[in-house]
């Protein structure tokens, strides 16, 4: 009568030991990844930008979602619109103040199929954000290890961030959209 308990009881805590390890921590791949965003400028053209540093960790369970988080830091400073000029008056007090406020973050709260939410942080503001994304994999790398791929995009009011600057044009309109286009191509390998 004793054995039965106790094979139940081994069973049981091999059970709870592989569903508390069944979610895998990946590192962000700079090399395949990418953080963009895309404004309209003076109300005809769509420009484009990166951010060139960034890091993050993943926390992804497939099976269960909630086991999932995820981690991100992005070097204000490595801002490239492929104009120096518009990168340096974006790094300044009138945009990012990348002096003051040197990361932009963002720290999941929940992970829902089709979608990741959490708090974005930029100059000091903290938001909750949902972002529509697909998450791809994992997969086996070259290298022998496992990767997973998550992308997706969301438009966000700069204005909600202290991200004020503008000038109005005399035919109407302003310079520089209120509304960016954030994008994000993350791959991350398993660690």
């Amino acid at each position: 009568m004793r054995r039965p308990i106790q094979v139940m009881f081994i069973a049981i805590s091999l059970l709870m030991t592989s569903a508390a390890f069944a979610a895998d921590t990946y590192v962000i791949d700079p090399a395949h990844s990418s953080f963009a965003f895309t404004a309209t400028h003076m109300m005809i053209s769509k420009v484009p930008g990166q951010f060139e540093k960034f890091s993050g960790t993943i926390t992804y369970d497939p099976k269960d979602l909630t086991n999932s988080k995820a981690n991100v830091s992005i070097d204000v400073n490595s801002i490239n619109t492929r104009t120096e000029q518009r990168d340096h008056h974006l790094r300044s007090p009138d945009f990012f103040n990348a002096a003051q406020y040197p990361n932009i973050t963002f720290v999941s709260t929940k992970f829902t199929p089709g979608y990741i939410t959490g708090k974005l942080t930029m100059k000091d503001v903290t938001k909750d954000i949902t972002i529509p994304v697909s998450i791809l994999g994992p997969v086996k790398t070259m290298g022998d290890r496992q990767a997973i791929g998550i992308s997706g995009s969301i438009t966000i009011n700069r204005q909600d961030y202290g991200i004020n600057w503008n000038r109005n044009l005399d035919q109407g309109g302003v310079f520089v959209s209120n509304d960016i286009l954030l994008s994000i191509n993350i791959e991350a390998d398993k660690q």
